[in-house]
C-alpha cells in the first residue's frame, strides 16, 4: 500500500501567548477562528483558522511538560508540525512502519474535531514533525 494524502489538514504553530496570537492573526491576516478546543491528553489549547480547505492551528501549551510546552522551551515559538489528511490513519501507520519510518504513535489516537491522529517522527521526515489526520 502507498499512503494517499488527501489534503493538508493544518499547519500547527506553537505560540507562547495564545490569545495574543489569535488577535495578531485576526488583525494582520483578517481571519476569524472557526474552532477552539482543549485537548487534555496532548496538553494543548488549540485555535483553528480556516484557509481554503485547510487550517492554521495555533497551539498553546497547558503546561511545560506537554510536547508543545517542551517545544516552546527548547525551540521557542514557530512551526510545530504539518498535518496531512488521510483516509485511514491505521493503514498509513502500517505502511510507514513497513517502510522503516520512525513513528511517534504506533496506533491512532483521538484528536480534536472528532478526528483520529498519529505522529511520524521528524527524523523520518527531514526534520519536520508530521501528523496524519483521519476526519471523524
Amino acid at each position: 500500500m502507498t499512503i494517499h494524502l488527501l489534503d493538508i489538514d493544518h499547519v500547527g504553530i506553537a505560540v507562547e501567548d495564545l490569545e495574543g496570537s489569535v488577535e495578531r492573526y485576526r488583525t494582520l491576516l483578517g481571519i476569524e477562528p472557526v474552532h477552539r478546543e482543549r485537548v487534555e491528553d496532548q496538553g494543548v489549547d488549540e485555535v483553528l483558522f480556516a484557509v481554503g480547505s485547510s487550517f492554521i492551528q495555533l497551539l498553546g501549551a497547558i503546561g511545560p511538560d506537554s510536547s508543545v510546552g517542551r517545544s516552546l522551551a527548547t525551540r521557542g515559538p514557530g512551526l510545530h508540525h504539518v498535518a496531512y489528511r488521510v483516509r485511514d490513519v491505521a493503514a498509513a501507520l502500517e505502511d510507514l512502519s513497513a517502510q522503516g519510518a520512525g513513528l511517534v504513535d504506533r496506533v491512532p489516537r483521538q484528536g480534536s474535531r472528532d478526528t483520529l491522529i498519529a505522529f511520524v517522527h521528524p527524523r523520518s521526515m527531514g526534520g519536520v514533525l508530521v501528523e496524519l489526520v483521519q476526519p471523524g
